[in-house]
């Protein structure tokens, strides 16, 4: 069992999104693939938290934007959930559901407002930066608005860090790129996500070096983590890396399954499951505490 699981990363769930993955994987010729097995594959939420219930998982968090006008077939936004869904994902279902408003820097102050006016909304509970869209590195200054309203709300950054999944350039995924924010942001919460590979020891150093800076798993499986990150999880990192998935790209029950062989012991997996994402998503209505009566799969 999970017991309590925030998975910190999940992409739109809903089986209407399957084709347009197929699409872009195909399109790009990427080395990319999603979850075809029946019992973890794209579902509708009814579904989806019959899953989560039988796994023991507590909450999906999803990164959210409106889809642009004109945007291509692969765009990012197509993939995350549309903000109207997360507000009623969040509603319906509170503490098992919770949306990131995504950032984009191209729209200046009016893509701060808007930013902005989500984190007001049912749900909303932290920021996300799709970070090869943008071609930025982490310390752009277009970013710092968006750093600071983060700041301001007491929200968190999950950004995508390493390499692109798609045909996008990746040297402003580097994580170094996060020192000089953390530095200028104290309490602001980072999360570098997809472990930073291939510059995955990189992300343990920003990690290690700043106590505002958290790791990510998502995208990438148990079996496919270094052995400088499993060291990590299990000693000196123990609370600063959260278990994601970046969904249908790792399957909830992929991600756990694989998850047992890795011998993190006990303090460390809870820890990876659920100690550092509810540290990172402090502010969350609804998540019930740890051993709380609310806190049930029922």
């Amino acid at each position: 069992m999970a017991e309590g699981w925030i998975d910190y990363w999940s992409n739109d769930f809903r089986p209407e999104k399957s084709g347009l993955w197929q699409q872009a994987i195909s399109s790009q010729d990427i080395p990319l693939k999603v979850r075809g097995e029946k019992d973890d594959r794209a579902a509708q939420a009814p579904a989806l938290l019959a899953r989560m219930n039988e796994l023991g998982m507590q909450a999906i968090v999803l990164p959210s934007a409106p889809i642009p006008e004109l945007a291509p077939t692969n765009a990012y936004e197509r993939f995350a959930t549309p903000p109207e869904e997360v507000v009623r994902l969040a509603q319906a279902h509170p503490g098992r559901f919770a949306g990131m408003a995504t950032i984009d820097p191209t729209l200046g102050q009016a893509g701060v407002e808007n930013t902005g006016e989500l984190l007001t909304k049912s749900g909303f509970i932290g920021l996300h930066l799709h970070t090869h869209s943008w071609d930025r590195p982490f310390d752009d200054r277009d970013y710092y608005p968006y750093y600071e309203l983060a700041a301001e709300h007491d929200v968190p950054v999950i950004m995508q860090a390493g390499t692109s999944g798609g045909l996008m350039a990746s040297e402003c995924g580097q994580p170094i790129g996060i020192d000089r924010p953390a530095l200028y942001f104290p309490k602001l919460r980072f999360v570098l996500s997809h472990t930073g590979w291939p510059w995955v020891d990189e992300a343990i150093a920003m990690a290690g070096k700043h106590a505002n800076v958290f790791l990510g798993t998502a995208a990438y499986p148990p079996h496919h983590w270094s052995a400088s990150l499993v060291d990590f999880i299990r000693r000196a990192g123990r609370g600063k890396v959260l278990l994601g998935t970046s969904f249908p790209v790792v399957g909830h029950r992929q991600a756990l399954g694989r998850l047992e062989g890795l011998g993190l012991g006990e303090e460390a997996h809870t820890e990876l499951l659920s100690g550092a994402a509810r540290r990172v998503f402090r502010h969350w209505p609804g998540l019930p505490t740890p051993g709380s009566q609310e806190e049930n799969f029922e």
